[in-house]
């Protein structure tokens, strides 16, 4: 019986294997990637669907790819799927986030070394309690790349540590508005308490498809704002540039490839 999954290409990402490379970089705007793209030698766009825009170029002789996921959870589980197919083993998640530990400041980098599971698409791909994990060496390789980056002066530090992933950007920014505001204010307490970094809304689902499907997965996300400091009226940057981060990328995938070799 003919199937929408048996075409030469993927369903969504329009692309094929040959056409990806082992080491992928993910933003989530379409329009980030041509430049990340840029940053690589002769890449060239594979494919363009929905929100995924995807090139393929070389970085020390090695090819890798950007493909963009668009927003949420699902969209980025089902690029990171395709993208496996297609030949890709390592994944690394460039996004924008909003702070929550108080000295996480607008412009800084922050590294997950796991994510809390506050959103829907990792329950289709881990068991209830089993956490959404990076692997270590990405980690490694980004904390190693992003010391070299940052100095540490307000709003140029890098961080270390778990980020918090949700369905709901609103959610977090405008609680109010929600018919569970006391639950979510709640959680909110509670994650500050963790220490929690930052939040987003990608990288449980992209460490939870790494995890089950056995490739590696990590992330670095810049805090464009810190919404408890904005909230309690101490000094905070509003920072929306990511080249920090995609050096920070670039720079990892490069000693990802020496060590790899």
């Amino acid at each position: 019986m003919a199937s929408i999954m048996d075409g030469e290409r993927q369903f969504h990402i329009r692309a094929k294997a040959g056409e990806v490379g082992r080491y992928v970089i993910l933003p989530g705007d379409p329009g980030r990637v041509p430049k990340i793209a840029a940053l690589l030698e002769d890449a060239k766009q594979i494919a363009q669907n929905r929100e995924y825009n995807l090139y393929t170029g070389t970085l020390d002789g090695v090819p890798v790819s950007v493909c963009s996921t668009g927003i949420g959870g699902p969209s980025a589980a089902i690029a990171v799927e395709e993208l496996i197919k297609c030949g890709a083993d390592t994944f690394i998640r460039i996004g924008t986030s909003g702070g929550i530990k108080l000295d996480v400041i607008g412009g800084d980098l922050c590294i997950a070394t796991s994510a809390v599971r506050s959103e829907g698409t990792s329950r289709e791909y881990l068991p209830e309690g089993y956490p959404a994990a990076a692997d270590f060496e990405v980690v490694r390789a980004l904390a190693d790349s992003a010391a070299k980056l940052c100095d540490g002066s307000f709003g140029n530090s890098y961080h270390v540590g778990v980020v918090h992933s949700k369905d709901s950007f609103y959610g977090e920014v405008e609680p109010e508005g929600s018919a569970v505001t006391d639950r979510l204010k709640s959680e909110w307490d509670g994650y500050e308490k963790c220490g929690c970094l930052t939040s987003e809304m990608e990288c449980a689902a992209v460490f939870s498809v790494a995890q089950v499907r056995g490739v590696r997965a990590g992330a670095v996300l810049t805090a464009i704002w810190n919404v408890l400091r904005s909230q309690r009226g101490l000094p905070d940057n509003i920072h929306e540039d990511s080249a920090r981060a995609i050096e920070c990328v670039i720079g990892a995938i490069r000693l990802l490839i020496g060590r790899d070799r």
